[in-house]
């Protein structure tokens, strides 16, 4: 697809930025076009994310073809909150992996999404990834929010790039009292020693967590976060920085639980977002799973 730079809004404009808005994708999309070689200004390819562009500039850009996936659907069951002619969110069980990798090759949330979805899911970044937008960890539980086409995938994208998205999830945290309500902003990035864990290093992406004490009792509290940003394990890396890691989390809390609890109790509770469609701001929350209630209970709460 060609294109000429010639609104003078767009003079000076980034090219990652200045793709995402002509061709209507998400602005990593676009990053990735260039960083492969995709694009090309004048007849000279470039690979800079930070090109801005000139008066007159011709740019040229070619969309790979999607690879097809080799998922297959599986008939699981899924807790729907909410489900539109762009999203489906849904409410995902401690225990299912979002989408297949290396030892989850099936019993996934994609699986069970393609079998209830069929084809009406979206395809980006040059790979069909049907209709993932975000993801939560395995022994996580709660809501995520699905694509059903391009247009929603993007939209959705760009608030999460851009962290509008309202994310609130509930834990049991260990190790003592803590204050009422507090703010972790600590860098997180891949933990050098590693490369499967994440820790907070200076040098890493930014990363804000909220937090607020909803009851206690003695090394126990029953919290509520809220997400600034949105980085792998950012809450349980966060947590235990300040020595209170997430109760049953024995990757990054104690391996010596007080009892089972099938990975960390952490819940992601409260999902709101601007409608693709609608352009509305609308917001879904969940009920603690049963594996939670059970949990408080145990520690009298």
């Amino acid at each position: 697809m060609i294109f000429q730079a010639d609104d003078f809004e767009e003079i000076n404009q980034r090219l990652d930025i200045f793709l995402a808005k002509r061709l209507d994708i998400s602005r990593n999309y676009a990053q990735n076009l260039i960083d492969n070689g995709n694009v090309k200004v004048n007849d000279i390819v470039i690979q800079t994310k930070n090109y801005r562009i000139r008066p007159g500039d011709c740019i040229c850009a070619k969309i790979p073809q999607l690879k097809p996936t080799d998922i297959l659907p599986e008939d699981i069951p899924l807790d729907i909150i909410h489900e539109d002619e762009c999203i489906i969110v849904v409410n995902k069980p401690k225990g299912m992996v979002v989408h297949p990798a290396a030892g989850h090759t099936d019993k996934t949330l994609v699986n069970a999404l393609l079998h209830h979805c069929s084809s009406s899911l979206s395809g980006i970044n040059g790979e069909l990834r049907p209709g993932i937008v975000h993801r939560i960890d395995k022994d996580t539980s709660g809501l995520l929010v699905c694509a059903k086409n391009d247009a929603a995938h993007n939209c959705l994208a760009e608030q999460f790039a851009e962290h509008s998205i309202t994310r609130e999830y509930s834990a049991i945290a260990t190790g003592g009292k803590i204050n009422d309500f507090g703010k972790i902003n600590a860098p997180i990035a891949r933990n050098p020693k590693d490369r499967k864990k994440m820790a907070v290093i200076p040098t890493g992406r930014r990363a804000v967590t909220n937090y607020r004490i909803l009851e206690r009792n003695g090394q126990y509290s029953h919290i509520a976060l809220k997400l600034e940003t949105g980085r792998t394990h950012q809450i349980r890396v966060h947590m235990t920085s300040i020595n209170r890691p997430i109760l049953g989390d024995k990757v990054y809390g104690n391996s010596n639980q007080p009892f089972e609890t099938g990975g960390q109790v952490l819940h992601a509770r409260i999902l709101g977002f601007i409608h693709p469609k609608s352009g509305e701001y609308v917001e879904f929350a969940s009920e603690l799973p049963k594996y939670f209630q059970k949990a408080l209970e145990r520690l009298g709460f």
